[in-house]
């Protein structure tokens, strides 16, 4: 990885343009860079394992964490259309409270 005054040159991430997401997903994979790094933190797995069990080289990881970390309003940004649009659909996107399910 490469900075320059313009773009930050990546190694193992890319944009789709065909995709509405502007964040970047790992090269020839259907994967954001946020996907692998937020499986980490849910997971509480290391790099060395979130790149196991994703195929993926630790180089590549170690990459999207950076990128995450370093992009965290995009993310957050799309992580909020994502959930209006969903919301605006019906998805129920919270469990619903326990004491109403329970008979």
């Amino acid at each position: 990885m490469t900075t320059n005054a313009s773009k930050t040159q990546w190694k193992y991430l890319e944009p789709r343009p065909d995709s509405w997401r502007k964040q970047l997903y790992m090269k020839g994979r259907k994967l954001t860079a946020f996907t692998v790094w937020s499986d980490m933190i849910v997971n509480e797995m290391t790099p060395e394992e979130v790149a196991d069990s994703k195929d993926l080289p630790i180089a590549a990881v170690k990459e999207a964490i950076t990128y995450c970390e370093t992009n965290r309003e995009l993310l957050e940004q799309e992580a909020k259309a994502e959930r209006r649009y969903l919301e605006e659909r019906g998805v129920i996107l919270e469990p619903l409270n326990q004491s109403l399910v329970i008979s």
